[in-house]
């Protein structure tokens, strides 16, 4: 049961409340004071009319980003247009935008997930361990990052420009609303092979998952042929799958000496 408060306490809790600034007193719920007496109608001033607001339409960042990279004639301004979409999130956690690394006129274009964490540091993508385990497998085969000759170069990029927070794998949305920036990035390189490394990459270039059915199997899609193969970081976790991935790359080898 509810304890009364007295005259003196309930006094007190009024002066408390004005020493807090408190001027007015309102109820739980808004009372229409005009229906209460229609007298206030002639001492009030005339309200103005009740107009609907109309909502802004929704932004559609997939049409956004199309635009934006459909006027980007360069790598530079391609870079300059991811810099300015505002509509992706994993912007505003990230410390850098992480667009691309080596020989732009490379035949080979290797297409990573997601910027980690030593990635989105440096500004620069496949840096960390990962990124070191693939510089040595393109090695093998004669191809590198650094080379200033560009038939012994590779061009690398990821699906995402952005670290996801805790390097968990992109959403599809995100994923969508970037597309477009990675077509055009694609057709500004167009490169003979497009490596898809990993799951994620494989879903944005070719519509699905499932990399261990996909790995080694050249397709044709957005006018390159993309082959699938395992991402560095996978094969860091699981040494014995680096015999498929050397299959992979003595196919890349023949592709292009083929080509």
């Amino acid at each position: 049961m509810e304890s009364e408060v007295s005259w003196h306490g309930a006094k007190a809790l009024l002066e408390w409340q004005l020493e807090m600034g408190v001027d007015e007193a309102v109820l739980d719920a808004p009372l229409d004071r005009y229906v209460l007496d229609p007298k206030m109608n002639s001492v009030l001033p005339a309200q103005p009319p009740h107009t609907d607001t109309v909502a802004e339409p929704a932004v559609d960042p997939v049409k956004v980003a199309k635009e934006a990279a459909a006027i980007a004639g360069s790598l530079e301004a391609l870079n300059d247009a991811l810099a300015a979409f505002e509509h992706c999130n994993l912007k505003r956690g990230a410390r850098n935008l992480v667009f691309s690394d080596g020989n732009p006129k490379a035949r080979v274009m290797i297409v990573g997930e997601a910027p980690g964490r030593e990635e989105d540091q440096q500004g620069r993508p496949f840096v960390g361990r990962a990124g070191q385990l693939l510089d040595r497998m393109f090695t093998a085969i004669g191809l590198s990052r650094s080379s200033d000759f560009d038939e012994q170069s590779f061009y690398v990029t990821n699906v995402l420009p952005w670290r996801p927070p805790q390097n968990r794998d992109p959403k599809p949305d995100e994923i969508a609303m970037l597309w477009p920036f990675l077509e055009k990035h694609i057709q500004l390189i167009s490169p003979d092979v497009v490596v898809a490394m990993g799951n994620i990459s494989c879903q944005a270039l070719l519509g699905e998952r499932g990399i261990t059915r996909l790995r080694g199997k050249i397709q044709n899609r957005h006018g390159v042929d993309i082959l699938p193969m395992f991402h560095p970081a996978f094969l860091l976790r699981n040494p014995s799958a680096k015999r498929e991935a050397w299959a992979d790359l003595l196919k890349l080898k023949t592709k292009l000496d083929a080509t």
